[in-house]
């Protein structure tokens, strides 16, 4: 496994190793609260250890660390989660207004 120094860096083994909220919250320079606080506000679900113990993916914190940069510049928690999950509704929307009218664009070739 290569050094999990930032979120942004890729790792060799598993596609998502999972994370303790502590050792989590540590990566993202907060507190396990701050956690909680984007769980409740519905942004990301903690995976389950066997014992129960909430575990986060590298995926999971890559969307809080985002949700965390929102509150450093003020924002509400609930308001960063609900804006992180717009940007990300926004550019699945995108991307798919780009198929259609590259689609669109295909059959108005054809039928002229």
């Amino acid at each position: 496994m290569t050094a999990d120094d930032s979120l942004g860096g890729r790792l060799d083994d598993d596609d998502y190793p999972a994370y303790t909220m502590g050792r989590a919250a540590e990566l993202l320079g907060t507190t396990p609260g701050f956690l909680r606080a984007v769980g409740e506000a519905r942004l990301i679900t903690p995976l389950r250890s066997e014992g129960g113990h909430r575990r986060y993916s590298r995926y999971q914190l890559r969307i809080a660390a985002r949700a965390r940069e929102l509150v450093d510049q003020g924002t509400q928690v609930e308001a960063a989660c609900r804006i992180v999950i717009l940007e990300d509704q926004l550019e699945e929307a995108q991307r798919l207004n780009e198929e259609f009218r590259r689609a669109a664009g295909t059959a108005s070739d054809t039928s002229g």
